[in-house]
């Protein structure tokens, strides 16, 4: 029987969705498995090396200074050289010379060409766009997190839904996160009602949406933060920052952002892109309502129990569409569950590797 090789470069990132579904999967893998049934390869300078009981853990040497090479020369050559392994790579990954089970969370980069203007932008679609071929032609098993995500990437390129698993993600790493409320001791405008945004900045998550809104509606306020990728970048930041109702947070932590999820008005998503779209049901875990873009894949994940909005026109009164009635959260945070997604990659790595 082969063993699973996991790719440890997410312990290299901050927590983003990607990084925060590696983690929390593999932490319930290490509690189902077997002893040495399944190893984790990383790098001299990950962020941290995490204590599992039945993963075995191979770091090298080798510091990751460039994501690529890791991935295609440093455990790829591992991999040639030990051919009992089949690599699980987490984060749209694809290495050609070797078995894999990739997951491709979303296929972003080949729909929306017009968002990557800038040549480093450009030159990252086109890296990403290789990546998705491979993936769809050279992985054994391919996972996504959506049921939106699997038909997007079988007809996009043309193969069987059937190859495609949907495993989700969840909300469950916020139900130990201690909320911080010293953010609004940092932030006194944030006593009043205030709406909140949270995720990357990056053009497919439609912060112009909220900036736009809020320069209609100077009496509301709007709460933003999140990390700026290398990429795609949000420019409309620019001139939002210059909007009084716009409160620009940066990057904070789990515990602030906890905190205003439960104070907030609602929480906000405006993207008209994503695979699968995890902050709402971190906010809804918290009790706030949420108002995200009828698009992609979350009408599908947020059902009845979120307000939706046309990700393309802010002709709509936030006020009144809170009004609204919405399915309560339960059965929408009971579906989602990391416990029930780890053994599905379980059942998944032991179908593939008998």
């Amino acid at each position: 029987m082969k063993k699973v090789l996991i790719d440890g470069e997410f312990l290299c990132r901050p927590l983003n969705g990607i990084e925060r579904y590696a983690v929390e999967i593999t932490i319930r893998l290490d509690k189902i498995s077997s002893k040495h049934e399944i190893a984790l390869i990383i790098p001299s300078n990950p962020l941290s090396v995490p204590a599992y009981k039945n993963i075995d853990i191979i770091q090298l040497k080798t510091k990751i200074k460039s994501h690529l090479f890791w991935q295609m020369v440093t455990v790829q050559g591992f991999l040639l050289m030990h051919k009992n392994y089949t690599v699980l790579e987490y984060g749209n990954t694809c290495l050609p010379f070797v078995p894999s089970i990739v997951f491709l969370h979303d296929i972003y980069c080949e729909l929306f060409p017009e968002d990557f203007s800038s040549f480093r932008d450009k030159l990252v679609r086109l890296y990403n766009m290789y990546q998705y071929r491979l993936i769809t032609r050279k992985a054994k098993r391919i996972v996504t997190v959506s049921e939106y995500s699997r038909n997007e990437i079988a007809n996009t390129f043309h193969i069987p839904p059937g190859r495609i698993r949907v495993i989700y993600s969840s909300w469950m790493h916020f139900r130990t996160v201690e909320p911080d409320y010293s953010v609004f001791s940092t932030f006194h405008t944030l006593e009043k009602p205030f709406y909140f945004s949270l995720g990357t900045i990056s053009k497919r998550k439609n912060i112009r949406w909220i900036v736009e809104y809020a320069a209609k509606h100077p009496e509301d306020i709007f709460a933003i933060s999140g990390s700026r990728l290398p990429t795609t970048q949000a420019e409309e930041l620019t001139g939002g920052a210059r909007l009084k109702n716009i409160i620009l947070l940066g990057y904070i932590d789990d515990g602030k952002v906890k905190a205003l999820m439960e104070r907030c008005k609602a929480f906000i998503l405006p993207s008209y892109y994503e695979g699968f779209g995890l902050t709402p049901l971190e906010a809804l875990s918290c009790g706030a309502p949420v108002i995200v873009a009828r698009a992609a894949s979350l009408p599908e994940i947020y059902g009845g129990a979120a307000r939706y909005i046309d990700p393309y026109s802010t002709d709509v009164d936030l006020d009144a569409l809170l009004q609204e009635p919405v399915e309560p959260p339960t059965a929408i945070l009971e579906k989602y569950s990391y416990d029930r997604s780890a053994e599905d990659v379980y059942r998944l790595i032991v179908d593939y590797c008998k």
